[in-house]
């Protein structure tokens, strides 16, 4: 009962990550495609059919030296080959079309609902339950699509095949007419009986030993992302690594999870070794069990060697189409792995979208689209421990009104400013804002994107700038030497020190120029005459934004005239001049 409980679920999960495609703008072109590609295969089988005749001309003549006939039945098999081989050509080329079509659609989608209300971000902050949503959208979306349309297609195949097969090796069985425990017993079309009997008797021998195929191809999929994850977080922070000398430590990581991917693989392939001797053992007893069944009737010479080897042939092709399940079920676990990681994949997404935030925000845009106004405000972990309590300020616009939010360690001035943008859901009270153009955040690392400098540059793409008042900007944030990479493509995040890429942030915000600019620790690897330099920039260039920022340094002070101080024992925020 749990089994079919399973497998019902299983269908329904390809159903529902199937059907979005399938019911999209592109159902039209899906359609036809997909319309095309079951006419080919349909062609394919009546071409099989029509092989399977030639059998009994071809050999008869054979058994029969008729010279003439050989040779015209040589010239109507290559007739049919030619067609067969067309027919099979296009119907690859157009699944692989329709593969195609729906991959790119499919991650597409998954992209856009990952990325669309900063769902990534919550699911990596809150989220702990979906390792690796990179090989989700990338690895997962190709082998389902690719699996379920080679299934789907291959089922068909399978079920028409045997239709067409069935009555034409019935038609030649004959009758089994034999004496058992004193009971004359009469079989009509006996060899279908036969065929049934192998493909069920194979079928079930297969899932016996096949079965835990399914949780461990889950398994070593994750296995293998974790080891790749830890090699490329390696990578990302070699030079700390290199500082801690730390070689050692995570050489014992990689191995560890190494060994983890290794003794799993091992699980698979002891499992696999044993679906390879039943498979093998299955398929080579299936060339000559047809003959060996119905050599009676060929003996006795109620059939021609043409009627023999038509009757092998029909019977391999009834007994390939029952046995479809026994040879695919080393890919079959994998499919239903791929479904089982897209499904809680989509489902943890779905999951992170709809839940809802322990505490609730009133959000809206200030009136004169200039002030900040917080009013009882909130701010909680996701584990209910309170950062800040009843916390109410107000932030005005203007020169000489930058602001500096201080506190010690872990009391929640990050978490303020991600109150601030919108990205941390356990906050209550209100929030009266700028609309979102009007604000921008730099971190303490700023995110540089794969491409060129000139991309870096213009990150997130909303502004556009010459390459003449880039060059100006890099010389005014003291990057200048970077201008001749302006359309150099590389990793700048790996190019750049820590202080260049922090300078980089602030010729962001002079392109963009916002009127509020929320500064995260985002000088703190620059010396503090560099850091006087982007402060006297921002107030010289963009002379209506005012400052917000966060940092430890004394030397901050003199750069902004009000504070908000965070107790961190009394969860409070105070506000007063510097």
């Amino acid at each position: 009962m749990k089994g079919l409980k399973n497998k019902g679920k299983f269908l329904r999960d390809v159903w529902l990550l199937t059907k979005s495609y399938w019911q999209s703008e592109e159902k039209g072109k899906a359609y036809l495609l997909l319309t095309a590609i079951v006419a080919l295969t349909l062609g394919v089988v009546y071409m099989l059919v029509l092989l399977n005749k030639w059998n009994n001309a071809f050999y008869n003549a054979l058994q029969n030296y008729q010279t003439e006939l050989i040779f015209d039945e040589l010239i109507h098999f290559g007739w049919l080959a030619v067609i067969y081989i067309i027919l099979a050509v296009y119907a690859f080329y157009l699944q692989q079309v329709l593969v195609l079509n729906w991959r790119r659609w499919l991650t597409n989608r998954y992209i856009d609902e990952w990325l669309k209300n900063k769902t990534y971000y919550r699911m990596q902050m809150f989220g702990a339950d979906t390792d690796n949503p990179d090989q989700r959208i990338s690895e997962d979306v190709r082998l389902f699509v690719e699996m379920t349309l080679k299934f789907s297609i291959g089922l068909l195949k399978a079920f028409c095949t045997f239709v067409s097969f069935v009555f034409i090796l019935y038609e030649l069985s004959g009758a089994l007419d034999f004496t058992f425990a004193g009971i004359a017993w009469h079989i009509d079309g006996y060899l279908v009986w036969v065929a049934l009997i192998y493909s069920i008797v194979g079928t079930w021998l297969t899932h016996l030993v096949g079965k835990k195929l399914v949780g461990l191809n889950f398994i070593q999929q994750r296995y293998e992302a974790d080891f790749r994850f830890s090699m490329m977080r390696m990578r990302e922070n070699a030079e700390s690594v290199a500082f801690y000398s730390g070689e050692q430590q995570e050489g014992g990581v990689f191995k560890k999870r190494f060994k983890l991917l290794l003794d799993n693989f091992w699980k698979i392939v002891d499992k696999q070794k044993q679906l390879v001797w039943l498979n093998s053992g299955y398929s080579q007893i299936a060339i000559i069990f047809p003959f060996v069944v119905a050599m009676p009737r060929y003996l006795s010479r109620e059939i021609t060697l043409g009627g023999l080897m038509q009757i092998a042939s029909a019977f391999g092709r009834v007994q390939d189409s029952l046995s479809y399940f026994v040879d695919m079920y080393a890919s079959l676990a994998e499919w239903r792995a791929v479904v089982e990681r897209l499904t809680g994949f989509g489902l943890h997404m779905h999951e992170v979208k709809q839940e809802s935030p322990q505490l609730e925000l009133e959000r809206i845009e200030s009136s004169n689209d200039t002030i900040i106004v917080a009013a009882a405000l909130q701010v909680a972990l996701p584990n209910d421990r309170i950062l800040l309590q009843n916390v109410n300020f107000t932030l005005e616009p203007g020169r000489n009104k930058n602001i500096l939010i201080k506190g010690a360690s872990g009391s929640g001035k990050s978490t303020l400013l991600r109150a601030v943008a919108g990205i941390w859901p356990y906050v209550h009270g209100k929030l009266e804002l700028p609309a979102a153009e009007k604000l921008m955040f730099i971190p303490q690392k700023p995110y540089l994107p794969l491409g060129t400098l000139k991309e870096a540059l213009l990150y997130p793409g909303r502004r556009q700038k010459t390459d003449e008042e880039l060059v100006m900007l890099l010389e005014q944030c003291r990057i200048g030497y970077l201008a001749k990479d302006l359309y150099v493509e590389a990793d700048w995040s790996h190019v750049l020190s820590g202080g260049e890429q922090q300078r980089l942030a602030f010729v962001r915000a002079l392109i963009y120029q916002p009127a509020w600019l929320f500064l995260d620790e985002a000088t703190s690897a620059l010396d503090e005459e560099t850091e006087a330099v982007m402060y006297k920039l921002v107030e010289t260039l963009l002379p209506d934004t005012t400052v917000v920022s966060i940092g430890h340094r004394s030397s901050l002070s003199s750069f902004h005239q009000i504070g908000l101080f965070i107790d961190k024992a009394r969860h409070s925020v105070s506000e007063q001049e510097l």
